[in-house]
């Protein structure tokens, strides 16, 4: 039988993680990225379990050891730090794999040496921009181009194309043309990465304030650990009517743009002005999504990761949901004998799924718990039981590990299970 092909269009974590799942299932797979030289650029994720299950089955636990923390416990609390909620995560919580909070861009080059190291340095084509595409037969045919200089790349060829190209995808826009911008919540993120004396366990993520007013804060260095120190990850969230332009997206700005904000928020085991104020560089993103589409995959065409759902960065979802996309396809591909059926199928197991993530995050997934107790509790509280029962917040956390897959029983239990990273 001849050997498949695919064209991946994106050279970030969900198109990186495709490449390599596709490969292990007998696929031909060339990588075309953007930009001349892909670089450890961005700050913080999560990759939670059921995520790191699909890393570990590529054999990149090790490597997500040396470069990533394993989260200890996600912690909930209100504007003034009182705890609302906090809970284990990853092996503290039972999983069979960890949760990793992990600097996205050090988590990109460990997934681009493991394509190249597997796939050969040939498969990855950095510097080229997808122009157009177009389906012939059993082929899908790409052209490509300096985006730059707009200068012609070639044309290539392959069984199938993966639109692993982000927010603002060309494939997508190709199907979706009237689509428009992304959906703004009307709410900025500023985002920064600091060095800090270490807070709670050194392995704790937290999440403080509610919807309109939000810090989240959590380490991703085991080398600064080692030191006894910490690598603190942080967003800055405030409700702000006017999106920033698209070219401003990603754009370094000045602090006092939103410090004051939260120049109270020293609670004793985390100061917030004092991270925001020794953190050297800080950049904001506007908090947008898109509406959930009716169709992913035409004919040997297919969407991937955020050009097929974009989502709020609500849940510790955003990479998480794109490897999970990356393991679907390559299962899909894997049991079909024709490209068209699979990438219905690959659509079939993902899109309803996805889709009910993005709008749950709509509504604070299981950050609505902050939201709720800031509704009931605006000046704080003396007792926690008097706002929210230890009831009415299990049931929000377990309901969203539901719908995001990561429920503890059902994770576990998956065939195939391997019980250490």
């Amino acid at each position: 039988m001849k050997e498949k092909s695919a064209i991946v269009v994106g050279g970030g974590i969900g198109g990186l993680v495709t490449a390599l799942k596709l490969h292990r299932v007998g696929v031909s797979v060339r990588v075309f990225e953007s930009v001349e030289t892909i670089k450890a650029l961005g700050v913080g994720i999560n990759l939670l379990p059921h995520a790191v299950r699909v890393l570990t089955e590529l054999g990149l636990g090790e490597e997500l050891e040396k470069t990533g923390i394993q989260t200890a416990e996600l912690i909930y609390v209100n504007k003034f730090g009182q705890q609302i909620w906090q809970e284990p995560r990853g092996k503290n919580a039972g999983y069979h794999w960890s949760q990793y909070s992990i600097h996205r861009g050090k988590l990109q080059m460990l997934l681009l040496n493991a394509v190249k190291s597997e796939l050969g340095e040939e498969a990855i084509y950095t510097g080229h921009h997808l122009k157009s595409f177009q389906m012939f037969g059993k082929v899908v045919v790409a052209d490509f181009e300096d985006k730059k200089t707009g200068q012609s790349l070639g044309s290539f060829q392959a069984d199938m194309l993966i639109g692993a190209d982000g927010i603002h995808s060309a494939v997508r826009k190709f199907y979706y043309p009237d689509e428009g911008l992304p959906k703004y919540s009307g709410r900025i993120l500023w985002r920064g990465i600091t060095e800090s004396t270490p807070f709670l366990t050194g392995k704790s993520m937290i999440m403080a304030g509610y919807q309109d007013q939000k810090f989240v804060a959590y380490p991703v260095c085991p080398e600064t650990a080692a030191k006894g120190r910490s690598l603190v990850n942080w967003i800055a969230e405030l409700t702000v009517n006017e999106m920033p332009s698209r070219a401003d997206w990603n754009k370094k700005i000045d602090k006092e743009k939103f410090a004051p904000a939260f120049a109270s928020w020293d609670f004793g085991w985390l100061n917030v002005p004092k991270l925001i104020e020794e953190t050297e560089a800080v950049y904001e993103f506007p908090m947008v999504d898109r509406d959930p589409l009716p169709q992913w995959s035409f004919g040997r065409v297919t969407l991937l990761g955020d050009a097929a759902h974009p989502m709020y960065p609500i849940g510790s979802n955003g990479a998480s949901q794109a490897i999970l996309d990356a393991d679907a396809l390559a299962q899909a591909v894997s049991a079909d004998s024709t490209v068209e059926s699979a990438l219905r199928k690959y659509e079939e197991a993902r899109i309803k799924p996805t889709a009910n993530i993005v709008y749950s995050n709509r509504g604070n997934g299981p950050e609505q718990v902050m939201q709720i107790v800031e509704e009931r509790a605006p000046e704080g509280f003396k007792h926690l039981h008097d706002v929210i029962t230890h009831q009415e917040l299990q049931e929000i956390a377990n309901r969203y590990k539901q719908i995001a897959g990561f429920d503890k029983q059902s994770l576990n239990s998956r065939a195939g299970v391997l019980s250490n990273d």
